[in-house]
């Protein structure tokens, strides 16, 4: 018997029992069988499932059929291996079965079969049959998955806090609801697992992602597992972990300090790492911690461990992780600033020719590496007579020579500072032998004026001679406002220096020549020279020379 002729004797059945008031469950049974017998014809008329439905709302299984051309549509239900009628629609109305009733309908155009409050039992495959008036049959299958609500997205970490690259950290996330898909999500990019470092593993209400050797990266997070179904998704409240690390980066600010540093100088080391929980500090001399505690070593601290020239360090620790990391050394040297700069010397009186001098050249605080002397602004260098001590503090003039009067200068440095001293040094000499300054021969009536000088420390007292004999005149200047014959001669100036004991002289020759007016004794006339005779005394001849 062809399938054809199945569906037209099925219908012809129907209409024969029908009439009868047929038990409606024999007639459900009945309908039932005229299904299966149909099954086979034609194309399937449901869309491919599955058909995913929220728990307790509606859902209408779609047909494609625009317009149905039927006696009968049929939909049963596959539950527990058993199919099951659910709902029939034919000219006459509308049958469902009793676990449906009130939740069922069928749309009478397209065959469209929709359930409302849907119940998680409802989850299940369901088939369509369309008998047409001819009796051929369009059947089609699908199944419903009735999806629980997607909730409770919880992510729980296996421990509280982390160790970095020593920790294996273990996620679990889980969630309430129906075909359940799982994604992790750092911030707002997707974890991306590896196999190996980074691994996940999935179950069905639960997803579990492992991180081995965590990195302080890994977790930064906030860290958020989303659960999805193909209707719903709901995301995790945000998840951070503590991932303890460092320290590391330790370093010392100034990292190439200068080479020395100024006692009392605004300097001080600082030490810095990266970590979590903040690293703790300690510093070191050398091998020798010091008592400081902190990021910052001030130079005051420094100053109370000596001066000393060893290596400066620190080490950073961190208290959860227990690594402790030691920073690059810096060396450098404090050093103190010279300063109470001092040259003493011969406190007796100085004689050329017969002292000699030591002067030597100290500071009261510092530590002084170089010393120079200078006379006078230049600098000086060892000879016969001057001789320096190795360490430049002290010099030695023997014996003393009047050139040796000046200035004398010591300069002391260091690396930080310099500072110098001044001695002014008197030398006695002299006199040395004078000179005269002045005319050898004058005019009569002509004032004349002699100079004596000498070179002398202190300056030399004069005194002055005439033919001989002893003048009044004390100075250096020997002055004669009108000579006449009788002031021609020699003029000795001596120059005496108290300190040294010497006298010096110097004799100076005077020749008073030139023209004698005598003026008429006639009474009456002035003195004016006009009526005055004009003599020259020659060859001692007297000659009248009146002038015109």
């Amino acid at each position: 018997m062809t399938a054809g002729t199945a569906s037209v004797s099925s219908l012809s059945l129907l209409e024969t029992l029908e009439p009868s008031g047929m038990d409606p469950r024999a007639s459900k049974s009945l309908l039932l069988l005229l299904s299966v017998i149909g099954c086979c014809a034609g194309q399937s008329i449901l869309p491919k499932g599955p058909v995913d439905a929220v728990l307790g709302r509606n859902v209408t299984l779609q047909t494609l059929v625009n317009k149905a051309d039927y006696a009968f549509i049929i939909w049963n239900f596959n539950h527990e291996g058993e199919s099951v009628n659910i709902a029939t629609l034919s000219p006459t109305g509308l049958t469902v079965d009793d676990a449906h009733k009130g939740r069922v309908s069928i749309n009478s155009t397209n065959g469209y079969l929709t359930l409302t409050g849907l119940k998680s039992e409802d989850s299940g495959d369901y088939s369509i049959s369309i008998v047409s008036p001819s009796g051929q049959t369009r059947t089609g299958e699908t199944t419903l998955r009735v999806l629980e609500p997607v909730s409770a997205v919880v992510i729980r970490s296996n421990m509280p806090t982390a160790i970095e690259q020593n920790s294996t950290v273990v996620l679990n996330c889980t969630a309430k609801g129906s075909f359940l898909k799982f994604t992790w999500i750092n911030g707002t990019t997707p974890i991306v697992v590896d196999g190996d470092r980074l691994s996940l593993k999935e179950a069905e209400m639960s997803s579990e992602l492992t991180v081995r050797n965590v990195r302080r990266t890994d977790l930064v997070g906030p860290i958020y597992c989303s659960a999805a179904n193909n209707l719903q998704t709901e995301k995790s409240a945000p998840f951070n972990l503590t991932v303890y690390y460092g320290p590391d980066g330790v370093t010392i600010s100034p990292l190439n300090p200068p080479k020395f540093i100024p006692v009392g100088s605004n300097f001080n080391l600082s030490c810095s790492a990266r970590s979590d929980p903040p690293a703790v500090f300690t510093w070191y001399h050398g091998q020798e911690m010091m008592e400081n505690a902190g990021p910052v070593l001030t130079l005051e601290v420094i100053q109370k461990h000596g001066l000393g020239k060893k290596d400066y360090s620190c080490r950073a620790k961190n208290e959860k992780t227990q690594r402790t990391i030691p920073s690059p050394a810096v060396s450098f040297i404090i050093m103190e600033n010279i300063s109470g700069t001092k040259i003493t010397g011969p406190t007796t009186t100085l004689v050329a020719g017969n002292s000699s001098a030591n002067l030597s050249c100290q500071a009261t605080a510092g530590s002084v590496e170089t010393r120079n002397w200078l006379k006078d602004g230049k600098a000086l260098t060892p000879s016969s007579r001057l001789v320096f001590a190795p360490d430049m503090s002290s010099m030695m003039i023997n014996v003393l020579q009047k050139e040796d009067n000046g200035k004398y200068t010591c300069q002391l440095s260091n690396p930080v500072n310099a500072d110098e001293a001044s001695y002014e040094m008197v030398v006695n000499y002299g006199p040395e032998t004078p000179t005269v300054q002045g005319v050898k021969e004058v005019e009569v009536r002509h004032p004349v004026t002699l100079t004596c000088s000498a070179a002398s420390i202190p300056p030399a007292n004069f005194t002055w001679k005439f033919n001989g004999t002893v003048t009044s005149v004390k100075s250096a200047l020997f002055v004669i406002q009108e000579p006449v014959y009788k002031d021609s001669g020699t003029y000795t100036c001596e120059a005496h220096n108290a300190v040294t004991g010497k006298t010096s002289v110097y004799t100076h020759t005077l020749a008073v020549k030139g023209k004698i007016h005598f003026c008429s004794l006639e009474p009456n006339l002035s003195f004016t020279g006009t009526n005055c005779h004009l003599y020259r005394r020659k060859a001692s001849v007297i000659f009248d020379l009146k002038p015109k």
